[in-house]
């Protein structure tokens, strides 16, 4: 019943910005914490930033000054605001609700960042 449906990515190039979406249905989405994941081909997936249900946010480093985790509890929209972006960005990148043992997550929306 959890549903999870990203979009917003695309190409672009470097230096370019993005908002990708997370529209949520199926939860209570103002309880839980929600994340960004990205995956590129062959890479491990990886934490890009994630958003308590107050607002409380976190992040790694590469991405630090560049992108911002926002949430929308009346729409249970969560978004991320990529500027600057690099080519080592690329990847797919998936929303995650971390609710249960594994959580639930989206289909991923690509993001593909090239001269």
């Amino acid at each position: 019943q959890v549903q999870l449906v990203e979009s917003g990515g695309g190409l672009v190039q470097p230096g370019g910005s993005l908002r990708l979406s997370c529209a949520a249905s199926g939860i209570i989405f103002s309880v839980y914490v929600m994340g960004w994941y990205r995956q590129a081909p062959g890479k491990q997936r990886e934490l890009v930033e994630a958003i308590t249900g107050g607002g409380t946010t976190n992040y790694i480093d590469s991405v630090k000054g560049r992108f911002t985790i926002s949430r929308d509890n009346g729409k249970k929209t969560v978004y991320l605001q990529m500027n600057v972006l690099k080519p080592e960005d690329t990847a797919v990148y998936y929303c995650h609700v971390m609710s249960g043992a594994f959580g639930s997550w989206g289909q991923g929306t690509q993001v593909t960042v090239s001269p």
